[in-house]
């Protein structure tokens, strides 16, 4: 998601998407809103607050062994020389685990979290789901990138969407007007998060199916959480099978994650493609290191040879200082690809040093340039440590 300067405006957003998840209880105040108590109890437990489908494991674990060397590195940040111990407890830092050659050099866990316990993702889930568009596409599922997004989600022929392709979806490109303004109650946003749901309808789909075009498709970069939701209904219509069940068949039982998978589920039961995956931290590394790996689960190729590559260099300019944006991964300026959701999730990788930095926190905001920035140097640090083992 975009930047979110405070509480305030994290509130707001309280009447839009978050109602795109369904609590388990009355009662529930919003994701966005969470107290630092909740934040800590239920970003590790999201399936005691929200309705979840699972990714289920298989009966192998990839293993990621320790190497004989750890780093433990301080680096210099707001005029002061921090630990990892001082970043974390300075930033919410839950866990922290860096792979260095597909080998453990750092793993640490804070806020009381334990290795077994999952960790919600936020929008780090969108990459997931884009590495499922790949399998599909591998599959003969969906015959391209290039193919019109209405020939697997019928329901949008005759709108803004006619003509758009799924590769300008995964650019967030698609032309469609879409209002990402968190603080306004009238924006895209917060009204395609509090339709009522119709049997046999799609709310989402039906939403996005009234948006006007804006712009020619695959000329501007426009974030769109509802976009990504859409892309994972279209994987779930080409497969016919749920995100959950195919995302165990192509990633969790094939590459050999440690534990299952937990994914929030919107109102029609479908699971969301832009966010709330929860996952434990050394999942969370497999997940990079998979794609460190080119999409490959030992000799099978999951992925199209060339996929990762693709997906994971900059396919469109987004606007910042960053070198751009792939198929929902993000192209920071100091060479890697990374994975993002907000209050500190990221699943960062090197690929020319084949390096994988996780960090998982719960920050006291949803993010801001300081935030980010401290996070950009305890990374930056972590990378040097490991490349100089």
């Amino acid at each position: 998601m975009r930047k979110i300067l405070g509480l305030a405006v994290a509130a707001a957003l309280a009447g839009g998407m978050a109602h795109a998840q369904v609590p388990t209880k009355p009662g529930i105040p919003s994701i966005l809103v969470w107290t630092p108590q909740q934040q800590s109890d239920w970003y590790r437990d999201i399936e005691s607050v929200y309705r979840v489908e699972t990714v289920k494991r298989g009966t192998k674990v990839h293993p990621l062994p320790k190497a004989d060397k750890q780093i433990d590195f301080t680096f210099e940040y707001g005029g002061k020389t921090l630990s990892v111990d001082d970043y974390m407890k300075a930033y919410n830092v839950s866990g922290v685990v860096v792979l260095k050659d597909g080998k453990v050099v750092l793993e640490r866990y804070g806020m009381g979290r334990k290795p077994e316990d999952r960790w919600t993702s936020f929008s780090v889930a969108k990459s997931v789901t884009s590495t499922l568009v790949g399998a599909a596409i591998q599959d003969g599922k969906i015959k391209s990138l290039g193919a019109p997004v209405t020939d697997y989600i019928p329901d949008l022929k005759g709108s803004a969407y006619d003509g758009v392709t799924i590769r300008q979806l995964l650019m967030m490109s698609s032309g469609v007007k879409w209002n990402e303004d968190y603080v306004d109650p009238k924006s895209d946003v917060a009204q395609s998060g509090t339709l009522p749901f119709e049997a046999g309808k799609n709310p989402l789909v039906a939403y996005m199916s009234k948006l006007p075009r804006a712009h020619e498709p695959g000329t501007m970069f426009n974030y769109s959480t509802g976009e990504t939701d859409l892309v994972g209904i279209l994987v779930s219509n080409a497969v016919g099978k749920s995100l959950s069940q195919y995302a165990s068949e192509k990633i969790w039982k094939p590459y050999g994650m440690e534990r299952d998978a937990i994914w929030v589920v919107d109102p029609a039961g479908h699971e969301r493609g832009g966010c709330c995956m929860s996952i434990t931290l050394k999942d969370y590394a497999r997940v990079g290191q998979f794609m460190l790996d080119g999409g490959k689960a030992g000799d099978k190729q999951i992925l199209p040879a060339d996929w990762t590559a693709q997906a994971t260099t900059p396919q469109i300019t987004n606007g910042t200082r960053e070198r751009g944006y792939g198929y929902f991964w993000w192209m920071p300026d100091n060479g890697a690809f990374e994975a993002r959701g907000i209050f500190g999730q990221s699943i960062t990788v090197f690929r020319d040093d084949r390096i994988v930095i996780v960090t998982n926190a719960a920050w006291p905001q949803a993010t801001g340039r300081e935030l980010s920035v401290a996070r950009a140097a305890f990374l930056n640090a972590a990378r040097a440590a490991a490349k100089a083992m």
